[in-house]
């Protein structure tokens, strides 16, 4: 039986497969709730094969008036890229600036840029729903990922949107995380309980470092929301957790509840 004092993720080991840069904060709130914590990253961040697509949007933003930023990853790299060309938030001004989530809208924000629409849902769909009547005939930017699912350039520009979209940096996989994850696997005492996934790239790449695996069956997968589940489901895993609201603090909440589930 649960001590009343025991932390809910006790003797719980947990896998965080972001990129090292942002692991610490999903990291440090699960080993708050008492799981012990292995991290490997299953994605690493890099700038893009080429920076003239998104420094020709730049140098001519006034032509825009949307701006959509679809990560933190995206706010960062947009931004760093401004500063690089000498461009102030003046030049932001008039722009209407729609981010896919509360952490990116926080990221935005904190350039000093007003965000005008955050979708009810954290996910490309729901970006397109809280934007259909706002864009016909509107210029759009969308600078993302370089690979990234084309939802939203695909559905906007059906509803009369003029999109450019435009790469601010692209995710690739660590080999140096190839060998930990293997290890980590492979030995009793460093496998995890429970692996976490917070975008449809953790999920391929966490494949591609050798994850799936048939002795691995009793692995738990847990996932930040539905598009992510989808793509666990297309590569042959399961899904054993799904936060109900997609962000960290979500999936951190949906790895409580699952604990406490099968605790009782």
């Amino acid at each position: 039986m649960k001590s009343s004092t025991q932390k809910p993720l006790t003797g719980m080991r947990i896998l965080v497969g972001r990129a090292r840069h942002q692991s610490d904060a999903l990291s440090s709130e699960l080993r708050a709730l008492g799981a012990k914590i292995i991290q490997i990253p299953f994605i690493e961040i890099r700038k893009p094969r080429s920076y003239r697509p998104l420094d020709a949007a730049l140098e001519n933003i006034e032509d825009y008036d949307w701006l959509i930023l679809t990560s933190v990853n995206g706010v960062s790299a947009f931004w760093d890229r401004a500063k690089k060309l000498k461009l102030s938030g003046k030049y932001f001004s008039h722009l209407k600036i729609a981010a896919i989530g509360p952490a990116t809208r926080q990221a935005i924000e904190a350039k000093g840029l007003k965000v005008s629409v955050v979708p009810k849902e954290y996910i490309a769909e729901s970006v397109v729903k809280s934007l259909r009547t706002r864009v016909k005939g509107k210029q759009v930017l969308l600078a993302r990922a370089s690979v990234a699912r084309d939802v939203i350039p695909r559905e906007l520009h059906k509803l009369g949107a003029k999109i450019d979209v435009v790469d601010a940096y692209e995710t690739v996989i660590p080999e140096s995380s190839r060998t930990r994850l293997r290890a980590s696997l492979k030995n009793p005492r460093f496998r995890p309980d429970i692996v976490t996934f917070t975008s449809s790239s953790t999920v391929r790449n966490f494949v591609k470092l050798g994850g799936r695996n048939e002795k691995n069956a009793n692995l738990r997968f847990a996932s930040i929301g539905p598009v992510t589940s989808a793509t666990l489901r297309e590569l042959g895993l399961p899904v054993h957790v799904e936060a109900r609201k997609y962000t960290i603090p979500g999936l951190i909440a949906a790895i409580v509840a699952s604990a406490n589930q099968s605790r009782r």
